[in-house]
């Protein structure tokens, strides 16, 4: 039994016969004549009475007549469900990223873009590692990933801006007057570093060694948050996203003197439907603190 044969049997029944039927629903009607035939096989009874003028529902006919409209506006009601998911109206997101990007800009994303969508609930998956983070997309992980530009290739990767890596310095620090850090004016310092397994470890590394050295272990942690305290009590510069900053931080926030910038994608295995096109939308307003673009004539340094 297919759901077809179901609709056109309450379809035969709403209209009193399989003529008027078969008109209401552009069909011909030996064919719809057919597939109630073909139902009344299937289900080992007869579903009609075949009278001169139209048709009359027999008992067996009447207990199907009340399944079938059940089945018919179930069908109907999950198809609004799919539609509704797909256009962004309800249903569940979920989100691959990177932990530096789930403190410092999916807060703030997440607050505005529920606005529009009350409700679609959201699921985070996050990862320390950027490698971590493209393995799980394309093991099925998440709808789709916000983090660095992947190395690998995907289904869909939509350019969402940049993000700046700052030094975090105490307040009374011998470089606290300065506008900005040159790395190098931190080589003899022990440093807040991030476990090794941390993808940021392998970022204050590049940048260490791009300036010629290589940072000395004051104290590791794994959290980007904590580092930025750590840095702040005195315990040695921590180079972490200028948007994982808490607000509320008694410190010396610097960049440094060739901007470190880290560039940051969305991206899917396949094509992003219609409610993942609008979180990604929502990421790139500058209102939730990415550069939307990196001015090519400047000196950075890219990530």
């Amino acid at each position: 039994m297919r759901l077809r044969q179901v609709e056109y049997f309450v379809a035969v029944v709403e209209a009193g016969s399989i003529t008027q039927a078969a008109a209401n629903m552009y069909l011909a009607q030996p064919s719809l004549s057919h597939q109630i035939t073909t139902l009344e096989k299937e289900l080992g009874g007869s579903l009609f009475e075949r009278l001169p003028r139209g048709l009359r529902l027999t008992p067996a006919g009447r207990a199907f007549l009340v399944e079938a409209k059940r089945i018919v506006a179930d069908v109907a009601r999950a198809k609004r469900s799919v539609q509704a998911v797909t256009d962004g109206i309800l249903g569940e997101l979920e989100i691959a990223t990177v932990t530096s990007l789930a403190v410092g800009i999916v807060p703030s994303v997440a607050s505005s873009w529920r606005r529009s969508h009350p409700k679609v609930s959201l699921r985070l998956h996050e990862h320390t590692h950027v490698d971590r983070l493209e393995e799980s997309v394309l093991g099925g992980v998440g709808d789709f990933a916000f983090g660095p530009v992947p190395r690998r290739p995907m289904g869909e990767v939509i350019d969402v801006g940049s993000e700046e890596f700052v030094f975090v310095l105490p307040p009374d620090d011998p470089l606290a007057g300065e506008r900005a850090v040159d790395p190098s004016e931190l080589r003899d310092r022990g440093w807040v570093l991030y476990d090794p397994a941390h993808g940021l470890s392998v970022i204050v590394s590049k940048v260490c060694s791009a300036f010629g050295f290589s940072p000395l272990d004051a104290v590791r942690t794994s959290q980007v948050e904590t580092a930025a305290r750590l840095a702040a009590a005195g315990l040695g510069p921590a180079l972490l996203p200028a948007n994982v900053i808490p607000a509320n931080i008694d410190a010396v926030v610097l960049p440094a003197t060739r901007p470190l910038i880290r560039r940051l994608a969305a991206y899917s295995r396949s094509p992003m439907p219609t409610i993942v096109q609008s979180f990604v939308e929502e990421i790139k307003d500058p209102r939730h603190g990415l550069s939307v673009n990196v001015d090519e004539s400047e000196s950075v340094f890219e990530l």
